[in-house]
């Protein structure tokens, strides 16, 4: 099958009364953010999004996507390649649809021509996906966990441990 490079732009009310599907590729070149927030992206984000009508007569658009980024794993500072996999569901941003809106939909602001920018919707998806501490599996992970230390405990701290409790006073006054 030919990997097709989806459209920029849809106009989401049009696209959704003809119940378009649309199959296809994301250039790396065009994940700009996406590269900026990880160490880089592998390959081409592969797109599957679908155009409808609910019941409330709202434009939905749904679908998924994926991707390979490499991650610096934050135990062992070494890149790793992590599969970013997401699933979303949005309606275009109208006075109507914030009131009637479902909440399993999210809301997408459209530009200046009433149009989406398909691109920036999946790479949004995409970051917000990201790993908050990017780390590999503990297989796979250089560093055991059990035995990480974070330096020696200092000095100042060990006597203070060792000088008196100023509330030994009270234990007298108990008896």
């Amino acid at each position: 099958m030919q990997k097709v490079k989806i459209q920029r732009t849809v106009n989401p009310a049009k696209t959704a009364q003809r119940r378009t599907d649309i199959d296809g590729i994301i250039q790396v070149s065009l994940l700009k953010r996406l590269k900026e927030a990880t160490e880089g992206v592998k390959r081409d984000a592969e797109v599957s999004m679908s155009f409808g009508l609910d019941e409330q007569r709202l434009v939905v658009i749904s679908g998924k996507a994926n991707v390979d980024v490499d991650l610096e794993c934050q135990r062992c500072n070494e890149v790793f390649t992590h599969c970013c996999e997401v699933q979303f569901t949005y309606t275009p941003c109208n006075e109507k649809s914030e009131e009637e809106a479902p909440e399993e939909y999210d809301l997408v602001d459209l530009n200046e021509y009433g149009e989406l920018d398909l691109i920036e919707l999946v790479e949004d998806e995409f970051i917000l996906s990201l790993p908050q501490i990017a780390m590999h599996d503990e297989a796979d992970c250089s560093v055991d966990t059990n035995n990480m230390v974070f330096g020696e405990i200092p000095e100042e701290i060990i006597e203070e441990e060792e000088k008196p409790n100023p509330f030994d006073v009270l234990k007298n006054l108990k008896s």
